[in-house]
């Protein structure tokens, strides 16, 4: 095979320029490790944060990308097979390590999924991380039952439209927030129960349809509505972070008893590979190939289209996922 392949490099945080198209060597998997060769990946808020800069512990030059989908190149002693389809996410991925925003990713056994599916790639591309974060926000951060009330603030981002999905499996009846009045309807037509025009102030709106509060919040947004969205929760409902579409995350001055509101439960979540079991991951990709589910809209991209896709995540200038393909 090549030697080289082509990959985007991200040479020293900053401006989506530093983000460059190059050729550099194979990675060549060390003992426990399996090379995928990349067919798409999505790209994730947290891509758009290590090029900005306000991520920890990433050295530089390095190749962005939490998450890839493909199929195995070489297995490397492992349970295996090349040419099997897989994914994998998360893990160090994109920041202690090299990502998926290239040809070839190398990547620990443990942290890779096998699946078999049909569905074109842009799609398969879509959702891992996607996936895994929205099963794991409601589950292991809201452990959400059949019955229950769903607020999701951020509800047009890819998790927000996941999580409604999965939500709705559930049994549950969802609220959903979109800051832009005309994608009120699409959050309709993607099964939210009652989709809300975000002004920055959503708590009213909430109570009057569940004079409560709901059971369960899932947070996207960050910690400029975190305080609403709390006030949107029932006495001994959960309130879980997850997300930080507005790109702050921290609580200055943070003082419990005056800023959670009495009862109201607190907590966050971010998973990894290990939070999304093979057997949900195949059942999700079955049920989206028989059309039994929805991811909402993808936009995909090409390779060389990646400086624009990242520019099109930071401007929220998208609907839905964002996925680059890689031609084999």
């Amino acid at each position: 095979m090549a030697r080289t392949m082509r990959a985007v490099v991200l040479t020293e945080p900053g401006p989506v320029e530093n983000l460059v198209l190059r050729e550099i060597p194979v990675p060549d998997p060390p003992p426990g490790w399996v090379r995928i060769a990349v067919r798409a990946f999505g790209l994730n808020r947290s891509e758009l944060h290590t090029r900005l800069g306000l991520a920890e512990g990433v050295t530089f030059p390095r190749v962005l990308g939490i998450e890839a989908a493909g199929v195995v190149d070489v297995a490397n002693g492992t349970d295996l097979q090349a040419g099997q389809q897989v994914a994998t996410l998360m893990g160090g991925m994109g920041r202690t390590f090299d990502g998926g925003y290239a040809e070839y990713t190398v990547v620990p056994r443990r942290q890779v999924i096998p699946f078999r599916s049909t569905l074109p790639w842009h799609v398969l591309g879509a959702v891992p991380e996607t996936l895994q974060t929205a099963y794991g926000s409601l589950t292991i951060g809201l452990d959400l039952r059949r019955g229950q009330s769903l607020l999701i603030r951020g509800g047009t981002s890819s998790v927000g439209l996941a999580a409604a999905t999965i939500a709705k499996d559930l049994g549950a009846t969802v609220l959903s927030t979109t800051r832009q009045p005309d994608r009120a309807d699409a959050l309709k037509a993607h099964g939210v129960d009652h989709p809300i025009v975000d002004t920055g102030q959503v708590a009213p709106t909430v109570r009057d349809l569940v004079p409560e509060g709901v059971d369960a919040a899932l947070e996207l947004v960050g910690t400029p509505t975190l305080p609403d969205t709390l006030a949107s929760t029932r006495i001994h409902g959960t309130v879980c972070f997850t997300g930080m579409l507005s790109n702050q995350w921290i609580v200055p001055n943070f003082y419990p008893i005056a800023y959670l509101p009495r009862g109201v439960r607190l907590t966050a979540y971010g998973g990894g590979s290990g939070d999304l079991p093979a057997e949900v991951l195949q059942r999700y990709l079955d049920r989206l190939a028989v059309g039994d589910v929805s991811l909402g809209p993808v936009r995909s991209y090409a390779f060389d289209q990646l400086r624009q896709a990242h520019t099109d995540m930071e401007q929220n200038r998208t609907f839905g996922k964002m996925v680059v393909t890689i031609s084999p």
